[in-house]
């Protein structure tokens, strides 16, 4: 199982490029910031749990976050590739990432960290949308549907926009994200399995980046 892991600030385009991989490469994309988006739609007792928090811009609870995680890999195919979109959040979660990882026999292959400049990033959000069916998200100014109004990827015409996408929320949000996402990507580095590629980019930018790190 190939196991890819893409880190990086609010707004840099993890979504985008995981569905990207997803659709060229067969490597599922897993967002815990989806998962979480389904759980509190369906009103689990996950989703109350972690509503008031998503909404406030914090990170939800780490235990929360790992049994979400384990439980959703768990139930893949051992020869699907497995590619977490922004997870782990926190060193703690790195950690028991890794005893998941070492006690299912799995290994990270790669982890991808996208460097963005916080004021481009609070820009960037300010406008971002999804579908409310198959969760492809949009930009109204920069990544529009190719059909106003119809998702490209299933066609579905339901979109949203996302409540933690505030500029206010956001700046909790990147400040957050420097506190206790930054030393995960440290504890990686020490691991050589880091790639830091430069989220500033266009998509297509980013992407040739990306299939330069992951290879043919």
């Amino acid at each position: 199982m190939t196991f890819i892991i893409l880190l990086g600030p609010p707004g840099c385009g993890k979504g985008t490029q995981a569905r990207t991989i997803q659709k060229e490469r067969g490597i599922v994309h897993l967002s815990t910031g989806e998962m979480l988006r389904e759980e509190v739609a369906a009103e689990s007792a996950v989703g109350k749990r972690a509503k008031r928090i998503i909404e406030s811009g914090m990170f939800v609870a780490d235990d929360l976050i790992i049994e979400l995680v384990a439980n959703r890999i768990k139930k893949l195919d051992s020869q699907v590739g497995v590619n977490l979109d922004g997870f782990p959040r926190t060193l703690p979660q790195a950690k028991a990432l890794d005893k998941f990882v070492e006690s299912n026999q799995l290994r990270i292959d790669k982890v991808i960290e996208f460097v963005a400049d916080d004021n481009a990033m609070l820009k960037r959000i300010s406008g971002r949308y999804s579908c409310l069916t198959c969760g492809e998200g949009y930009h109204q100014d920069f990544d529009k549907p190719k059909l106003a109004g119809v998702c490209d990827n299933c066609g579905s015409t339901n979109f949203q926009c996302r409540t933690d996408d505030t500029v206010a929320i956001t700046r909790s949000r990147l400040k957050d994200y420097h506190l206790r996402t930054e030393p995960v990507i440290t504890y990686y580095s020490g691991k050589d399995i880091l790639y830091k590629i430069n989220g500033m980019l266009s998509l297509e930018e980013v992407k040739q980046q990306i299939d330069k790190v992951l290879g043919p």
